[in-house]
């Protein structure tokens, strides 16, 4: 019927079979006889009765670990890229004081934790000034991501504080140190300048903000008004 039969080599047809294998198919012949141009059956549906899919976003937070989880593992918190590098809170729950402090620096990027180098030697120093160990200490940021060149967005400002909110009543520490102004605007509402001096209460913790250790290095001259602030932290309640 029409043309000639045209025979080829061992060579050439395993160079025919490699073709047809990188092209994705892996078999030569099949038992039962396929339509290829029939339309593809429907995908089932879900079952109206199903169960929902469980949020494996943002949990319920109900304990302190489960908020470190969430926080160690989202991509959905602020400040969240490809590029950011998270710093994760740690120390003890039911802590004696608990350290917010502004987003992580690279030096605590290098250190591994929410205040890092010279400035946690001095943060130390504040904490050993008013008895409290730093294994007593209770230490985390505004935003637990560290994005150069990204500013804080009035958006992401107020979901970082819904954050901290829960983290604190989580965390339950006997008192709260807001250190820079980006806590004290995010949970105060106010800058530094005019949230710290005062007595606040977050969550039902007492709350006393001031200059981030950062700050106290660059300037040493704020040095005797934060000493003021540590010592109104830990007056005795009225």
């Amino acid at each position: 019927m029409g043309g000639e039969l045209q025979s080829i080599g061992v060579a050439e047809a395993r160079n025919a079979l490699a073709w047809w294998l990188e092209a994705g198919v892996d078999v030569a012949i099949q038992e039962e006889p396929r339509d290829w141009l029939s339309p593809a059956p429907p995908k089932a549906r879900p079952r109206a009765d199903a169960p929902p899919v469980a949020n494996v976003v943002e949990p319920s937070h109900e304990t302190l670990s489960e908020l470190q989880e969430w926080l160690a593992s989202s991509a959905a918190l602020p400040l969240a890229s490809a590029t950011a590098k998270r710093i994760l809170p740690h120390g003890p729950e039911n802590a004696a004081v608990m350290l917010l402090s502004d987003s992580p620096s690279l030096e605590d990027l290098g250190a591994g934790q929410p205040i890092g180098g010279a400035a946690w030697e001095l943060a130390r120093k504040m904490l050993a000034a008013i008895n409290i160990s730093p294994d007593d200490a209770y230490s985390a940021s505004l935003s637990c991501f560290n994005s150069p060149g990204v500013r804080m967005s009035k958006e992401e400002r107020a979901a970082c504080a819904e954050i901290a909110k829960k983290h604190i009543a989580l965390a339950k520490p006997k008192r709260l140190l807001l250190l820079g102004d980006g806590p004290a605007q995010a949970l105060l509402g106010k800058p530094l300048a005019l949230a710290r001096g005062h007595i606040h209460k977050i969550e039902g913790v007492r709350t006393v903000a001031t200059f981030h250790p950062r700050q106290l290095i660059q300037n040493n001259a704020n040095k005797s008004y934060a000493w003021k602030d540590l010592l109104l932290l830990m007056e005795d309640e009225a």
